[in-house]
């Protein structure tokens, strides 16, 4: 008889702890869903602040003020860094496609991008609004350029 009590309170035991680890995971698998959600957050806010930036950098050389080559290289900078985050963002793989490329484009042909710097600026615009068209406009800069020259 003693031996079934020790048992059952055994039993008891092993529900009790089971069910407090179960419950600790579910905490813990929430917290991590949780913070998860906050650092893809914040990715896409770097990715949209580093956009607007090679936003503004294409107005001032499109403007023409101040040195124009540091200008470009501070486009191919801003822009190597939203490549960076775009690639940190999970589910955007097309997207991240089309801004690798884009920033390919400006590092290895500056000689045509200097001249559709226009059209970069208003795809940017574009997908700093948040808008698929931008994406859109940018692939076709990226297919316009003539990838055998320079």
């Amino acid at each position: 008889m003693n031996q079934e009590r020790i048992m059952k309170q055994r039993m008891v035991t092993a529900i009790v702890a089971w069910t407090v680890t179960f419950i600790a995971l579910l905490v813990f698998i929430g917290l991590y869903i949780d913070e998860t959600h906050r650092v893809q957050e914040t990715y896409r806010k770097q990715f949209l602040t580093e956009i607007s930036h090679a936003s503004k950098e294409i107005d001032s050389y499109i403007e023409n003020k101040g040195d124009l080559e540091l200008r470009y290289m501070r486009i191919i900078s801003y822009m190597s860094a939203a490549n960076s985050y775009a690639f940190l963002i999970e589910g955007n793989s097309k997207k991240q496609i089309i801004i690798n490329e884009l920033t390919t484009c400006l590092v290895k042909y500056p000689e045509q991008m200097k001249t559709k710097l226009g059209d970069t600026k208003e795809a940017l615009d574009e997908i700093y609004a948040n808008h698929d068209k931008g994406y859109e406009k940018a692939k076709e800069i990226v297919a316009s350029v003539d990838k055998l020259g320079h």
